[in-house]
């Protein structure tokens, strides 16, 4: 699977509704995982609030989001996107994420997470906030 760069929008409790709007405009398929889905409560976050969702469109357009959970990145308008890095190549993967975290901050480290992948989080020296998922090996 070829590394993949594509927007990665916060919101508060809408993100169900914003994507489903989304759709109506760019068409395609989306799939939408709640917070309750994967088994977690912690953060203060609602149980059928929106942990993950991609549209991905006929065009490859893509279009990624979650709602917001107490505890992690408070929410500010205008403020609420990430750029989202994603693909199976972990030593690729694994290097943007170490190059983009110097003189950053991380927010996540690189760790197995509940959906099987590794996943982190950081923000770079400009102030950009970005998200690594590398596919996890479908044998696990």
């Amino acid at each position: 699977m070829q590394s993949k760069l594509n927007p990665y929008i916060s919101f508060q409790g809408t993100a169900r509704e914003a994507m489903e709007f989304y759709k109506s405009v760019f068409g395609g398929e989306l799939t939408l995982s709640t917070f309750g889905e994967a088994g977690m409560t912690e953060h203060g976050v609602k149980p059928d609030e929106i942990m993950h969702a991609m549209l991905i469109a006929d065009n490859g357009i893509t279009i990624m989001a979650a709602d917001s959970a107490t505890g992690m990145r408070e929410y500010v308008a205008g403020t609420n996107m990430s750029v989202s890095l994603s693909g199976d190549n972990e030593e690729e993967l694994t290097g943007y994420y170490n190059k983009l975290v110097e003189g950053g901050q991380v927010e996540q480290p690189l760790t197995k997470a509940p959906w099987g992948d590794t996943f982190g989080m950081c923000i770079d020296k400009f102030g950009v906030f970005w998200m690594v998922n590398i596919a996890g090996s479908k044998a696990e």
